[in-house]
């Protein structure tokens, strides 16, 4: 029976540790204790280490020969490659949404917009960054690919840390709620030129803004150029 029920308690813990460090709750360049967090999950050591090399293999954790387990830091080169990418992962998955989108998936779309509202009322960039991500996986499965959808879900968690601090920057919030409903608009008129083209703007941090966005990080988030 126990050997049953361990991989549907390794993926519990694979997801719960996914929430920890897309939630802020676990930060860049954590370590992650093994003795912990088998006591704290009640799972043994082996399929605990297999749930972080599942981890490790999305890029959410980082093992060191010797050192443990981490959560990953990225360095600025990192970051910016990381969001260009996602920019244009996104920008293919905005494409395919405009045009394969079902009618309940864009009333959930506009659904999603109008609670986000609220937060950005509110200043609640907490709850606004939970409503984000299920706005941007909204349009990932609107796509209508799984391929699309598994690798825009994977870099969105990748930089879900940094994206979440970037979100307490004064004016964000309102700022992303104002760039969500320009990619919202397109969705809905089926302009898939123009919610590829807003989807890719709202992602992309260069200049100026993405010196603010690092000197608004942490110094333990930032990870060293190994390259």
């Amino acid at each position: 029976m126990q050997s049953e029920c361990a991989p549907t308690l390794k993926a519990t813990v694979v997801r719960r540790l996914e929430d920890e460090i897309v939630s802020g709750l676990l930060t860049p360049g954590t370590r992650l204790d093994e003795v912990q967090l088998s006591e704290r999950y009640g799972l043994s050591r082996t399929p605990l280490r297999e749930a972080l090399a599942q981890l490790a293999a999305s890029g959410l954790v980082e093992i060191r020969p010797r050192s443990g387990a981490f959560v990953t830091q990225m360095s600025p080169r990192g970051m910016l490659e990381c969001l260009s990418y996602a920019a244009e992962i996104e920008a293919i998955a905005a494409s395919w949404a405009a045009a394969r989108m079902t009618g309940a998936e864009r009333a959930d779309l506009v659904a999603l917009q109008r609670d986000a509202a609220c937060s950005v009322e509110n200043g609640d960039s907490e709850a606004y960054f939970d409503l984000n991500r299920k706005f941007h996986e909204a349009i990932y499965a609107g796509a209508h690919n799984s391929y699309v959808q598994d690798a825009a879900h994977q870099l969105f968690l990748r930089g879900a840390p940094y994206r979440r601090l970037q979100l307490r920057q004064r004016g964000r919030i309102a700022t992303s709620h104002a760039e969500h409903q320009t990619i919202t608009d397109a969705i809905l008129a089926e302009d898939g030129e123009a919610a590829a083209r807003a989807i890719r703007a709202h992602i992309t941090i260069q200049g100026d803004r993405f010196m603010e966005f690092l000197a608004a990080l942490p110094d333990a988030f930032i990870g060293r150029d190994i390259r």
